[in-house]
């Protein structure tokens, strides 16, 4: 009893498991309930340490509802194969809907599922966060989820994630949904105009994913839904309509993100967006182009003081920048200000010379981790035969980040290109060379002659 740890009071010596993460905590909670009588004592009058189940052993389970009394419930039914009708489950069930807060079911058999969202019926006024997702194989054999599961009423959710299953959305009162999830559902499974009316009835949804759950079939023309509280909505499906169809009746917020997928190659980019942008208030007004590419996902990502549009070019091709670089003359880059080129493979000449052409306001171009950096600095050099002719006049900056390991780079282009803007009135003002891993010893002191600014050094502007 001397002990230090005893001289704790019991109400701070019961806060000990809030500070395991969830993998253990179950574990360590039971291990300190036989250490001795008074820490069993505190333990176990401690309500929510023993509200989480997962319904697998069913004396435990009878033991934690106990335990738990009238605190929130986390179910997880992760993985659960072979229900039965004296299965644990089953027994908490009639008592444990209306205490019910996170429920996950994920992983289980079709005929399984129907079993327990059979069994769901009744209301959960304490519900937050709902994730149900079935293993079925093959995909077309999707189970329903009854418009019974909880009396038909989420109005508590938050957070919905719905996998491999067939729902007949809407449901009732969605007013505190923030979050919604839908994935791989079988093509023609929910309609635009049902979605439509789910997101109506969800009128604070901050986040929408949608994996391969898109229709393909348009809703009442002119119908126009406002996503007010939108901050990100990711649209992953299946040919150029899946999303097009569905943002034509979207209104999407100023400063929302948007994420879009498509397949390179294929049909034009702007196919995968609405016929008319003027729904997309972001989309509009932007300054800034990335372009995180690499030989399986090239992105282009748009971005501005309204927002940002990100476009996912799944590509398997070795030429993945080249094709990234040609969608670009899709869009009016006229007015973009900043250009990042994110770890591109080898792009010809050709198509980084007609994507910079068109970019006559751009102020900064960014290489970062380029295989080939000196495709681009060519491409910026004034052709001398063509003196009309002035790749991005305007800029200013030119950021080229390195990932050194024992070569030296060679900035010769460079030099050719600060000089020969220069000698046509174009100055550079700014060359900032990032050293990433490793180290080099270069001698920009030529480079310095043509351009204002010459910053060399690990780190350096970023």
């Amino acid at each position: 009893m001397s002990a230090p740890i005893n001289k704790l009071p019991p109400e701070v010596l019961a806060l000990i498991p809030d500070f395991w993460n969830k993998h253990e905590k179950d574990q360590n909670t039971i291990a300190l309930t036989h250490v001795c009588r008074a820490w069993r004592e505190v333990f176990v009058s401690r309500p929510s340490l023993w509200a989480r189940f997962d319904c697998v052993n069913g004396e435990k389970t009878r033991i934690y509802f106990e335990r738990s009394k009238a605190s929130p419930i986390d179910l997880s039914l992760c993985g659960k194969m072979d229900i039965r009708l004296h299965d644990p489950l089953f027994h908490i069930i009639p008592h444990a809907t209306g205490r019910l807060k996170f429920l996950y079911v994920k992983g289980v058999m079709q005929e399984d599922m129907q079993v327990i969202t059979s069994h769901l019926s009744h209301p959960a006024p304490l519900l937050e966060h709902l994730s149900i997702s079935c293993y079925s194989s093959p995909r077309d054999r999707y189970p329903a989820l009854p418009s019974t599961l909880f009396n038909g009423d989420l109005s508590s959710l938050r957070k919905l994630r719905l996998e491999t299953v067939r729902t007949e959305l809407p449901w009732r009162n969605m007013v505190n949904l923030t979050s919604f999830t839908l994935s791989f559902t079988p093509p023609g499974a929910v309609s635009v105009g049902r979605l439509l009316d789910f997101f109506e009835s969800a009128p604070y949804l901050e986040k929408i994913k949608l994996h391969f759950a898109t229709p393909t079939t348009s809703a009442q023309n002119g119908r126009l839904v406002s996503l007010a509280c939108l901050k990100r909505i990711h649209i992953d499906g299946d040919g150029p309509s899946s999303s097009s169809v569905l943002l034509e009746h979207l209104l999407i917020p100023v400063g929302a993100k948007l994420e879009i997928w498509v397949d390179l190659p294929g049909p034009l980019i702007r196919d995968h967006l609405p016929r008319s942008l003027d729904n997309l208030k972001n989309f509009s007004n932007f300054t800034a182009i990335k372009l995180p590419t690499n030989e399986y996902h090239p992105r282009v990502s748009f971005s501005g003081p309204n927002g940002q549009v990100d476009i996912n070019l799944r590509s398997f091709r070795v030429d993945s920048t080249d094709l990234t670089l040609e969608s670009l003359r899709e869009f009016d880059t006229s007015k973009i200000k900043q250009l990042e080129i994110d770890n591109g493979n080898l792009p010809s000449g050709e198509s980084v010379y007609q994507a910079l052409l068109l970019m006559k306001d751009l102020r900064t171009l960014t290489l970062f981790k380029c295989d080939t950096p000196q495709v681009f600095i060519r491409a910026l050099q004034p052709a001398m035969s063509s003196p009309e002719v002035m790749v991005c006049p305007k800029l200013e900056e030119v950021v080229l980040v390195l990932d050194l390991h024992e070569e030296t780079p060679d900035i010769t282009d460079f030099i050719k290109m600060a000089a020969a803007r220069a000698s046509r009135g174009e100055k550079l003002r700014t060359i900032r060379i990032v050293e990433g891993q490793g180290k080099a010893d270069l001698d920009v002191s030529e480079l310095r002659k043509h351009v204002w600014n010459v910053e060399y050094g690990p780190g350096v502007g970023l």
